[in-house]
């Protein structure tokens, strides 16, 4: 039996707290991963509305969550 591995995935929201479904987070089989994915995109992400990304493991959230400034 193989032990199930850790899923990543960020959580998005909007300015207003609401979640943002697109553009959405690939999930990730590593932390550093999916840090370094929002590193990479973060200002993409803040171009098309999301002002705040909340790292996810196996769905618990972890905060604090990272704010993104508005373009």
């Amino acid at each position: 039996m193989t032990a199930a591995r850790p899923r990543w995935q960020w959580r998005l929201e909007a300015l207003d707290g609401s979640d943002v479904e697109r553009p959405g987070s690939p999930v990730f089989l590593a932390r550093f991963e999916a840090e370094q994915w929002l590193g990479e995109h973060w200002r993409a992400l803040a171009g098309q509305g999301v002002r705040r990304a909340v790292l996810q493991n196996d769905g618990t959230e972890l905060t604090p969550g990272v704010e993104l400034p508005a373009g």
